[in-house]
């Protein structure tokens, strides 16, 4: 079946096709040996399932930030995760629909990296936006490192997940 109004086609391809752009921060510590060279990816998504897969995270290294002033250091590029740097990298993908809430990191390569934090700013709703994603140790290899903060509340006594309840119909 074919549609012929040019306006249901517009805005249904807005909704089915919907992207944002995503600023990731991603702190490397200073720790001795904390950098790295090795391939780096991330995922991360919302409550809805919504998931960003991103293999080669190196590649879309955006600028290094001084972390107390956030002005770009210089217009020169310089290698992503270095020791005591903080990177920001830009994705273009699909809009998550709730607040980012998991985020994790994998590493593949010979050499080890100590990331400090990571968080994630959705330029077009910054109610969308994560929180503080902390590492601060070295992160295994090959396998996919992080947090999953989705079915947790914040108290004052720190994250509480909540209970799933399960009842049985005769």
């Amino acid at each position: 079946m074919k549609v012929h109004h040019n306006n249901f086609n517009v805005a249904l391809s807005e909704v089915l096709w919907k992207t944002c752009t995503y600023v990731i921060t991603i702190e490397t510590t200073c720790t001795w040996g904390a950098e790295t060279s090795n391939r780096v990816s991330l995922r991360f998504g919302d409550t809805n399932s919504s998931e960003i897969l991103v293999r080669h995270l190196n590649s879309k290294h955006l600028k290094q930030v001084d972390p107390l002033e956030p002005e770009v250091l210089d217009d020169i590029p310089r290698k992503p995760f270095q020791a005591c740097r903080v990177d920001q990298f830009t994705v273009t993908a699909p809009c998550v629909e709730s607040p980012i809430c998991y985020l994790y990191l994998k590493l593949t390569g010979n050499d080890d990296w100590r990331p400090g934090y990571a968080q994630i700013q959705v330029l077009e709703g910054s109610h969308l936006s994560s929180t503080n994603f902390y590492f601060r140790r070295y992160l295994p290899r090959l396998v996919w490192h992080g947090s999953n903060v989705c079915d947790s509340e914040v108290t004052p006594f720190g994250l509480k997940k909540k209970r799933k309840v399960h009842v049985d119909n005769p």
